[in-house]
């Protein structure tokens, strides 16, 4: 069993509470930045180095606003009636599908500035951006949110405070800590993503994008199978799920077009 964590603020500095999610979503962007960095350093060694760490700000700004206002979007009812807690994002509410376009977004900035190739620039992002996600999911732990349907087990599951379950589900004690799965298939997929891009990188520029896009689909499509808490659903599906497919289906396309244009 997962024992949930006991307080979800890490400490106060002036008064202001400092949440772990916070700190854990500081530390997922750092690490996937410097590591992109690093990356295009690598292997674009006749180019200006450290541009990403250069735009980061940028690369920041851009995808945490997205990724908040994909979130409220799919809220419209609760954040047209508070709509000042659009502006606080310490207790969650960031969609990794909002910040998916904003990184896409802070690249088509960062090609103009720099005259570079899209492809250049967004390969090691999305490689290193599994590698954020990894780490970031670990936020949802301190928040006891993105946990899954009850598990029959008395040995294995989340434990949910009764004040954080889901309306419906308050006599469950244990979920599917999805949170966790999504981290483990997250990191698996980004070593996955840096070999493809070291050994085919150069050679196939918007392979490991593209890649990204197909594998987060489908992670995020299995995952929506058993999470409760989707922010959005048509009918019975999860919006996450239907974003998935079109990602998915981008992805399928996009690779075609790398070997298409690579063999031309």
């Amino acid at each position: 069993m997962i024992i949930p964590a006991q307080n979800d603020i890490a400490f106060n500095f002036l008064g202001i509470s400092i949440y772990y999610y916070g700190i854990i979503l500081a530390s997922a962007i750092f690490f996937a930045l410097i590591f992109a960095n690093k990356l295009f350093n690598y292997s674009h060694p006749d180019l200006k180095k450290d541009i990403i760490l250069e735009f980061a700000p940028v690369i920041i700004i851009t995808g945490i606003l997205f990724a908040r206002l994909y979130f409220c979007i799919l809220n419209p009812h609760y954040y047209f009636s508070h709509p000042i807690e659009i502006f606080d994002i310490r207790e969650g509410g960031l969609s990794i599908h909002g910040g998916i376009i904003g990184g896409i977004v802070s690249t088509l900035f960062m090609m103009k500035k720099y005259r570079l190739n899209f492809f250049t620039i967004i390969d090691p992002i999305a490689c290193s951006t599994f590698l954020g996600q990894a780490i970031g999911r670990w936020g949802n732990y301190f928040n006891s949110e993105a946990y899954g349907l009850p598990v029959a087990s008395q040995n294995w599951g989340l434990y949910v405070p009764l004040g954080r379950r889901i309306s419906g589900y308050s006599q469950y004690e244990l979920f599917h800590p999805t949170f966790l799965y999504e981290s483990i298939l997250d990191f698996i997929s980004f070593l996955f993503l840096f070999f493809i891009y070291k050994k085919f990188g150069k050679q196939y520029k918007g392979l490991v994008f593209f890649s990204y896009l197909i594998l987060y689909s489908l992670i995020r499509f299995f995952i929506e199978q058993i999470r409760i808490d989707s922010v959005l659903n048509i009918g019975s599906v999860p919006f996450a799920q239907i974003i998935s497919v079109i990602l998915f289906i981008t992805g399928i396309c996009g690779i075609l077009f790398v070997f298409k244009t690579k063999t031309n």
